[in-house]
Protein backbone atom coordinates (compact mmCIF):
# COMPACT_ATOMS: atom_id res chain seq x y z
CA UNK A 1 0.00 0.00 0.00
CA UNK A 2 1.48 3.51 -0.93
CA UNK A 3 1.69 6.66 1.16
CA UNK A 4 -0.86 8.44 -0.75
CA UNK A 5 -3.77 5.78 -0.09
CA UNK A 6 -5.80 7.93 1.99
CA UNK A 7 -6.79 10.78 -0.19
CA UNK A 8 -5.34 14.42 1.28
CA UNK A 9 -2.07 12.52 2.64
CA UNK A 10 0.61 14.51 3.45
CA UNK A 11 3.05 11.92 2.20
CA UNK A 12 6.40 13.90 2.79
CA UNK A 13 5.43 16.21 -0.36
CA UNK A 14 6.32 19.54 1.25
CA UNK A 15 5.83 21.23 -2.37
CA UNK A 16 2.52 21.44 -2.61
CA UNK A 17 1.85 22.10 0.63
CA UNK A 18 0.98 26.32 1.21
CA UNK A 19 3.01 27.75 4.93
CA UNK A 20 -0.54 28.03 6.57
CA UNK A 21 -2.30 24.56 5.70
CA UNK A 22 -3.28 22.72 8.93
CA UNK A 23 -3.04 19.05 8.85
CA UNK A 24 -4.63 16.81 11.18
CA UNK A 25 -3.39 12.83 12.26
CA UNK A 26 -5.11 10.57 10.57
CA UNK A 27 -4.24 8.30 13.86
CA UNK A 28 -6.13 10.50 16.74
CA UNK A 29 -7.19 13.45 15.06
CA UNK A 30 -4.51 15.69 16.41
CA UNK A 31 -4.45 19.14 13.86
CA UNK A 32 -0.87 20.15 13.35
CA UNK A 33 -1.93 24.42 12.99
CA UNK A 34 1.04 26.54 11.50
CA UNK A 35 -0.52 29.55 13.97
CA UNK A 36 -0.07 27.68 16.92
CA UNK A 37 2.96 25.92 16.22
CA UNK A 38 3.83 22.65 18.50
CA UNK A 39 4.73 23.28 22.71
CA UNK A 40 5.79 19.64 22.81
CA UNK A 41 8.30 20.35 20.35
CA UNK A 42 8.53 23.36 20.95
CA UNK A 43 8.17 24.78 17.46
CA UNK A 44 7.20 28.29 17.42
CA UNK A 45 4.22 29.60 16.21
CA UNK A 46 4.61 30.28 12.21
CA UNK A 47 6.43 26.90 11.55
CA UNK A 48 4.95 25.25 8.64
CA UNK A 49 4.46 21.74 8.63
CA UNK A 50 6.99 21.42 6.39
CA UNK A 51 9.33 22.93 7.91
CA UNK A 52 8.98 20.91 11.13
CA UNK A 53 11.99 18.11 11.43
CA UNK A 54 11.70 14.91 9.60
CA UNK A 55 11.50 13.07 13.07
CA UNK A 56 8.78 15.32 14.62
CA UNK A 57 5.69 12.88 15.13
CA UNK A 58 2.61 13.79 16.96
CA UNK A 59 2.79 14.72 19.73
CA UNK A 60 -0.58 12.90 21.37
CA UNK A 61 0.22 9.59 19.41
CA UNK A 62 3.34 9.71 17.74
CA UNK A 63 2.64 9.25 14.69
CA UNK A 64 4.54 10.24 11.39
CA UNK A 65 4.67 13.24 9.47
CA UNK A 66 3.32 11.16 7.14
CA UNK A 67 0.03 10.34 8.97
CA UNK A 68 -0.95 13.61 8.33
CA UNK A 69 -3.73 14.58 5.90
CA UNK A 70 -4.30 18.15 4.97
CA UNK A 71 -7.58 20.14 5.75
CA UNK A 72 -10.09 21.76 4.28
CA UNK A 73 -10.36 25.31 5.47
Amino acid sequence: MSVSFFAGAYGGDASTVPAETRLECKICWYVYDPSAGDEVWQAPPGTAFAQLPEHWSCPQCGASKQDFLLLDD
